[in-house]
């Protein structure tokens, strides 16, 4: 029952947003509660499945250990972008960006975004997944052309072809898994633990060449090299909360996808085949976005490359296996309170200096002084800095893979610090100097600064105290990995 409301809440949601007439409180109220109950009903599901190793919802709906960390993942970050979107989106309707007409279209995709991603997370098909995927990338195309401006709109159909383009061959992949079972006359859904039994009857030839198309599929979706292109262009001009989600929150559901389907040719072939993939997509990744960083201008494209990097070390450290896999699914908890608060903090900082270039975005910390002290806090975390809980992961995947992939982990520490070193000179340059004089100081609303104080909070508290529940969740998800 609680998968049913949980999928139930935002559909209703964006129901009652296409019902609203002039009235952007409404939006907001229903927005809010939304966000809230979603949080309440997913923390509810990992409750069951801690006590049961599993929790369903009929034959079609089913969260496991994996699937319950990326759930209350996605719904713990979306409960403050949701009260992020209210300031947001409030000022810049005082700027005359936006009408009510606007906000209306962006709070009922919004919630259609939030539905596609649980609706992912949930079925135990293979198939529904994928569509539930593909419903991602419909709805968040018309928000990354949500201001209508022809930058934008580039960006908006660059995603929509690039993103179609790899769920294709998502598509095919997954109908490559499937052919046994279709052919041998099953006319219900094929469930993933179906699958999975499966897998030993597999063609290894038919089962490589599968996982090869599903991996380039939704890795386009989590962003690995050189499918990545679409991310950098998207991040620059989609509003703010969205970036969030689309860090935070869809690259880890399009890589539950991509290790869904790892079992299954692990079954079919070994672990070797998926692994060596997951190492070469993961070290690329790394050292592309970590160049691409030193010479970037505009601070969202930065952090887009930064989330580049970050799914390079949750590839490696799922190639790596053992304790690296571990590590790389607590990375994924890490990465998305980390990156959720630094976009926020960015929307701060657009909103005050109305540019996203970071030539004109001087003295941050004058003008913003607690976003941009958490600015600098998600600085220091996404780049592995002790205490945060990213240093610990990125050093216990690396840790794993120096035994079996010597050179590999070594290009990747490189890498990183590569990262620190591009990153640093970049907020260096924007926190600290003189700020225009026509800038001037203050936070502003409440509904900006709250969201992210609350996932600071909760990034500062994970990094010394991580509850135990959770390390349960994570060391049973990935004991197969």
């Amino acid at each position: 029952m609680y998968i049913f409301l949980i999928l139930a809440i935002p559909f209703v949601a964006s129901g009652l947003s296409l019902l609203i007439r002039k009235k952007t409180s409404l939006l907001n109220f229903i927005a809010i509660i939304a966000s809230a109950l979603e949080l309440i009903f997913a923390i509810l599901i990992v409750l069951a499945v801690l006590k049961s190793g599993s929790y369903s919802w009929g034959h079609d709906f089913s969260v496991d250990y994996l699937g319950s960390i990326v759930l209350l993942t996605l719904a713990a970050t979306g409960f403050p972008i949701a009260l992020y979107s209210v300031g947001y989106l409030k000022a810049e309707m005082a700027k005359g960006i936006i009408d009510f007409k606007k906000i209306k279209q962006y709070f009922i995709l919004f919630h259609l975004f939030i539905l596609a991603m649980f609706f992912a997370i949930t079925t135990t098909s293979s198939i529904l997944m994928w569509i539930g995927i593909e419903a991602t990338t419909l709805s968040t195309a018309f928000l990354i052309g949500f201001y209508n401006k022809p930058s934008a709109m580039e960006a908006a159909w660059k995603y929509l072809i690039i993103n179609s383009l790899g769920l294709l061959f998502a598509f095919f992949g997954t109908l490559l898994f499937l052919y046994p079972a279709l052919n041998g006359g099953h006319t219900e859904l094929i469930t993933w633990s179906n699958l999975l039994a499966s897998g030993p009857n597999l063609d290894p030839f038919i089962a490589k060449m599968a996982f090869i198309f599903v991996l380039i599929g939704y890795g386009t979706k989590v962003g690995f090299v050189p499918m990545h292109t679409w991310r950098p262009d998207a991040y620059s001009k989609t509003p703010v909360p969205v970036v969030a989600l689309f860090s935070g929150s869809l690259l880890n559901v399009a890589f539950l996808a991509i290790l869904r389907f790892k079992l299954v040719i692990d079954s079919a072939v070994g672990k070797d085949f998926s692994q060596d993939l997951l190492v070469f997509f993961g070290l690329i990744s790394i050292v592309v976005a970590a160049f691409s960083i030193f010479a970037q201008k505009n601070y969202k494209r930065l952090l887009a490359y930064s989330s580049i990097e970050h799914a390079g070390i949750m590839a490696l450290g799922f190639g790596f296996g053992g304790v690296g896999a571990f590590a790389a699914l607590l990375h994924m908890v890490y990465h998305a309170l980390a990156k959720s608060m630094l976009f926020l903090a960015a929307g701060n900082i657009f909103l005050k200096y109305s540019s996203t270039k970071m030539k004109n975005v001087r003295g941050v910390m004058s003008t913003l002084p607690v976003t941009g002290a958490i600015f600098i806090l998600g600085f220091l975390a996404v780049t592995g800095v002790p205490p945060f809980g990213i240093f610990v992961t990125e050093l216990s995947i690396l840790s794993a893979g120096i035994g079996s992939h010597p050179i590999v982990t070594m290009a990747a520490l490189l890498g990183i610090g590569l990262v620190f070193i591009g990153f640093l000179r970049h907020v260096i340059a924007m926190m600290f100097g003189e700020a225009d004089s026509e800038i001037t100081a203050g936070e502003g609303s409440v509904w900006l600064v709250a969201p992210i104080v609350l996932l600071a909070v909760a990034l500062l508290i994970s990094g010394f105290v991580f509850p135990g529940a959770i390390k349960f969740l994570i060391s049973s998800a990935t004991l197969v990995y």
